[in-house]
């Protein structure tokens, strides 16, 4: 996979850097594995925004994807890769030798026509799926179950990878892509290799237009609002935020707070605490 620059021609295209999506085999999805989806706009079962900027946007139907991998010992074949609106990371569409298709998160360097296969048995070749306990130490593996039997929860977006680190007991310890090093269950499942289309990281939309085809409308800074409208608000030019900290629009403190509850049970899971990012790095605003 490649990316693709564009000479300036207008502003949009100035800075714009996308995806060649010369991986994509098929540009329609299995029509059997896609349903409607219905967009929520960032609205409650009462109408009521409660995740803003958030609406329009560009129709979508939803991929069904195999997170269980629960198929053991019957191969399937790679018959396509396909793109999905949903997320970063390309689908790989699978045909299994008794006839039914699935849908699964592709791996780095996948290709149409390659067997993959899951189970405890199974080869270790990129995009078979193990358990944790038959994974070898200090392999790369991606879609990982956090509880057995539930599906991959961890681990599912464009580039990711976690490392097998030990195994003691019913637990492998992993280290996760936030450089946090985790117990799992040795039981769960895991895919091997990384997630695909790792370039996705160097593009850019180019223009606001692209954001708002992917459902995203305009952020405001606290700071240029009304006092009525937001607490960083108000003053004479630029003025400080008038607190000791940045907050929500609604007084909670935010930009770095550390939101994870200090009991929480899955702490003891928790054996490295992953890095801080700071503001400058995450490239965040003012709220």
């Amino acid at each position: 996979m490649a990316i693709r620059t564009f000479r300036p021609y207008t502003p949009g295209t100035r800075t714009r850097v996308v995806t060649d999506f010369s991986e994509v085999t098929d540009r329609k999805p299995e029509r059997s594995l896609v349903v409607p989806k219905h967009r929520l706009k960032g609205r409650n079962n009462r109408g009521v925004i409660t995740c803003r900027h958030r609406g329009g946007g560009h129709k979508r139907q939803y991929r069904i994807v195999d997170f269980k991998r629960n198929k053991h010992d019957i191969s399937a074949k790679v018959a396509a890769i396909h793109y999905d609106p949903h997320r970063n990371a390309r689908l790989a569409l699978l045909f299994y030798k008794d006839g039914e298709k699935r849908y699964i998160i592709a791996p780095a360097g996948i290709s149409v026509g390659q067997e993959v296969i899951s189970g405890p048995n199974a080869s270790f070749e990129t995009g078979n799926a193990l358990p944790l306990s038959a994974i070898p130490l200090g392999s790369s593996v991606h879609c990982i179950e956090l509880y057995p039997g539930r599906g991959a929860q961890m681990v599912r977006s464009a580039g990711a990878s976690a490392q097998v680190m030990a195994k003691e007991g019913d637990y492998v310890a992993l280290k996760l892509p936030s450089t946090e090093v985790r117990l799992v269950r040795a039981e769960c499942y895991a895919t091997l290799g990384e997630v695909g289309n790792a370039e996705i990281r160097n593009t850019s939309l180019g223009k606001a237009g692209r954001r708002r085809w992917l459902g995203r409308r305009p952020q405001v800074r606290g700071s240029v609002m009304n006092p009525c409208d937001h607490p960083h608000g108000g003053g004479e030019g630029r003025a400080p935020v008038g607190r000791a900290g940045p907050v929500t629009p609604w007084g909670k403190p935010t930009l770095g707070l550390k939101t994870r509850k200090r009991n929480k049970p899955s702490n003891r899971f928790v054996l490295r605490k992953r890095r801080r990012v700071s503001k400058r790095s995450r490239g965040g605003r003012d709220s």
